[in-house]
């Protein structure tokens, strides 16, 4: 019963407010020292703390700072991973231009706009899940986890979303 109690006191504004202040300028430290970027970093951080609050009924008070830790390692991770692939979709554009006609190039251009935008016209958490499986490479029961949500939800979100992608591609 205590332990309960101790889990919702992260969802107070006082006990949260407390725990950003004891946590924060650390983990700003151990952020810049990854990105060696203080606004990445300070971006992070914010990102760390909305995490806990929209999760603060799942974080357990006693295990809040390695929670804020885990996430601002794994957001990073991400972003380094991301960067990644942007600089290998770069590169293998860089290569390809070079022996593709203006009209391929034009049209390979027009694909990929159609694609952002169908991306982007998903509801929020199918697009969630859709950029999670398929950009971040995240298995099923992950996006479960790190969600909050059951394996079967992610399978119908995707589902969803490939449906929308295959009806909106599918009329270039």
């Amino acid at each position: 019963m205590n332990k309960v109690k101790e889990i919702h006191k992260i969802c107070n504004k006082e006990i949260f407010e407390k725990i950003f202040h004891m946590y924060a300028q650390d983990l700003k430290r151990f952020l810049f020292s990854k990105t060696r970027d203080m606004t990445l970093a300070e971006d992070i951080l914010q990102d760390c703390f909305l995490k806990l609050w929209n999760n603060c009924d799942n974080v357990n008070f006693e295990t809040v700072k390695s929670y804020l830790f885990a996430v601002a390692n794994n957001t990073f991770l991400n972003i380094k991973k991301h960067e990644k692939v942007v600089r290998a979709h770069e590169k293998q554009v860089t290569s390809h231009s070079t022996n593709e006609t203006p009209e391929f190039l034009m049209v390979e251009q027009e694909f990929l706009v159609k694609i952002e935008r169908t991306i982007n016209s998903l509801p929020e958490k199918q697009k969630e899940v859709f950029l999670l499986s398929r950009m971040e490479k995240k298995k099923y029961s992950e996006i479960a986890d790190l969600l909050g949500i059951s394996v079967k939800a992610v399978e119908k979100r995707m589902h969803f979303a490939l449906k929308t992608m295959k009806e909106q591609i599918g009329r270039i």
